[in-house]
């Protein structure tokens, strides 16, 4: 079995990439990067290293060519996502992948969240092929909040317009091994699965937790989302990226982050990674 990693060199799909060699022989992975400057790691690993970007349905097609199984790591370049992964799975599709899995995000067909509505596009143009897929819909990492440690250790807080809102992150490494089991088990598959941590926290443990780690007090700044959106710009925080924090807010504060479906978990097979162990490996 022939198992392929888009994205494979990111964040995501290297540990992806590191979880199935624990699970299968480095004959059987193929990695798909788009920068060939980025391959001398996996060709050392012994994986199959093959050149192709969402954007080029040629080299998409060749690179998944003897592909049985394949995860589709969703992009970043907002706004092209969509068109890109529809290249992906029609790739996949002439190239006859038994298996599609695709990272998601949460509960996308009601959620509010700014990521949300390209994955529920690409969710239904994969609904409208016959191609075999899973859809992980993975939450929110852990990482994400790494910046909130630099930014405590210089404002004593932990700023949020989220109130109670709570947040079941997980580990990027978690949900890596969890896609690599998908990718290599036989067991039968659910269609959908909501990925979270065990732990649904609230911002008041995301200040303990970095209190933990910088040992210093950490307090919660909770203001309105104007309030948020103006003191991040100030501090030199894109608008663009300033607005993407104030939305995911309002999301978790409208509980859309609190994923308690114990599917990380069963997949893994062991409890997720708590918040502040992969804060401070992370930071």
């Amino acid at each position: 079995m022939t198992i392929a990693v888009t994205a494979a060199t990111g964040q995501l799909g290297s540990l992806v990439i590191d979880s199935l060699l624990t699970k299968t022989t480095p004959d059987q992975v193929v990695a798909i990067i788009r920068d060939p400057a980025k391959a001398e790691s996996l060709t050392a690993k012994g994986v199959d290293v093959r050149i192709a970007s969402y954007d080029d349905s040629q080299a998409l097609n060749a690179a998944l060519a003897g592909v049985d199984r394949l995860l589709l790591i969703s992009g970043n370049e907002m706004g092209q996502r969509a068109a890109q992964h529809k290249n992906v799975i029609d790739a996949a599709i002439a190239q006859g992948v038994g298996l599609l899995a695709y990272t998601s995000a949460p509960a996308v067909d009601t959620s509010t969240l700014p990521v949300a509505p390209e994955h529920l596009e690409t969710e239904t143009y994969l609904a409208s092929t016959e191609l075999n897929h899973v859809l992980l819909r993975n939450g929110w990492y852990h990482e994400n909040y790494v910046p909130a440690i630099d930014a405590a250790r210089q404002s004593g807080a932990v700023l949020t317009s989220a109130g109670d809102g709570r947040v079941a992150s997980a580990a990027r490494a978690d949900f890596a091994e969890a896609a690599a089991v998908v990718l290599t088990t036989d067991a039968p598959l659910k269609r959908v699965y909501e990925l979270g941590g065990d732990v649904a926290w609230t911002q008041a443990d995301l200040a303990a937790a970095v209190s933990e780690i910088i040992e210093a007090p950490v307090t919660v700044a909770e203001v309105t989302p104007d309030e948020q959106r103006a003191i991040l710009v100030s501090a030199g925080v894109p608008e663009v990226w300033a607005d993407f924090t104030v939305d995911t807010d309002a999301s978790i504060k409208d509980g859309e982050l609190e994923v308690t479906s114990g599917d990380l978990s069963a997949l893994i097979g062991r409890p997720t990674t708590p918040l502040v162990e992969s804060l401070r490996q992370a930071g």
